[in-house]
């Protein structure tokens, strides 16, 4: 008796899942900046992103005034020690649901690549106020992770890092791509004009750098 062979869908059928998103912004109006949204949802991107592409248009994000970029991540060091990285991970949602629910508290924007968390702020100040704030979710989070941390040491490790950016100082690109990191905090505009070039996104640029795509 012979095993029949797998059936391969051909490659256009295939469908690549997407990462979980902070939000869940639309390309609607792109000639006009878009107004800060009233919340943040939870929500992975949809088909519906992917069906709306553009094929062929490069398109740039751009966030008024200065921004701050935070990006944090984490590493199991012990995938056997469950009780030392669990409430890390159950932490996260906790304090991105409170962000959506407040977006007065400063996050702009954001959505996981892997296992990092690559979040869009208003400022530095505000991202710090909520991370110190003994109101708000991230405070309690992060003692209960310290005291974790002494009882299990070195079971999971933790990263971040924080830019803070200015405008010119930034240049993005996407081509064939739904609403993506700056792009889903921001406001998206075709690459045309000055923006046709990273030099013109950039700005201002010291002499000797170049132009780039």
């Amino acid at each position: 008796m012979t095993r029949s062979a797998t059936p391969q869908l051909p490659a256009s059928r295939l469908i690549r899942i997407p990462f979980v998103s902070l939000t869940d912004r639309k390309t609607t109006d792109l000639s006009t900046p878009r107004p800060e949204p009233a919340s943040l949802p939870l929500a992975p991107l949809g088909l519906k992103d992917f069906a709306n592409l553009s094929t062929g248009v490069r398109m740039t994000a751009e966030l008024d005034g200065p921004f701050a970029v935070f990006l944090i991540g984490a590493r199991v060091n012990q995938p056997w020690n469950v009780p030392a990285w669990l409430p890390v991970f159950r932490a996260m949602p906790r304090m991105l649901r409170e962000l959506q629910a407040q977006p007065d508290l400063g996050l702009l924007g954001g959505q996981t690549h892997g296992g990092t968390l690559i979040q869009y702020w208003r400022s530095a100040e505000h991202l710090h106020a909520y991370a110190h704030a003994r109101d708000h979710a991230h405070l309690p989070a992060w003692r209960a992770f310290n005291q974790a941390a002494q009882r299990h040491p070195g079971a999971v490790g933790i990263w971040h890092e924080t830019y803070l950016l200015q405008p010119g100082g930034y240049e993005t690109m996407y081509v064939d791509m739904p609403p993506t990191g700056l792009g889903r905090a921001g406001t998206l505009l075709p690459a045309t004009g000055r923006r046709q070039s990273a030099q013109g996104r950039l700005g201002s640029l010291p002499t000797g750098v170049g132009t780039g795509t």
